[in-house]
């Protein structure tokens, strides 16, 4: 187990998703947020089957960081219940720790 977390959500466009990463990096809630377009999700939502396009969002933070960036997507995001799904890797290399460590504000 490592000190860098993933933390994954999906938003309905591209736009959106910017907009978060934008504010994500700038805040240093998190080192790097990738944005991976062109998802189909198939879901159900109060009782009816649902399909959507959605954009991935995922973010590299520290684990001591993943309470701040939680409340700023629960704050921020336009989904009523939006996905947030944390992964911690089993290794990591040392300098992609470093650049993470220096990228992410500390609390």
């Amino acid at each position: 187990m490592t000190d860098v977390v993933v933390v994954e959500t999906t938003f309905h466009t591209l736009e959106e998703a910017k907009k978060i990463a934008t504010t994500i990096i700038t805040e240093r809630l998190a080192a790097c947020c990738q944005i991976v377009p062109g998802l189909h999700s198939i879901y159900t939502w109060k009782g009816k089957l649902e399909e959507a396009s959605e954009v991935l969002l995922r973010m590299k933070t520290l684990r001591s960081g993943v309470p701040a960036l939680l409340a700023f997507l629960e704050k921020n995001h336009s989904y009523e219940v939006p996905e947030l799904l944390l992964f911690s890797p089993e290794c990591l290399s040392q300098s992609y720790f470093r650049f993470v460590e220096t990228s992410v504000r500390k609390v």
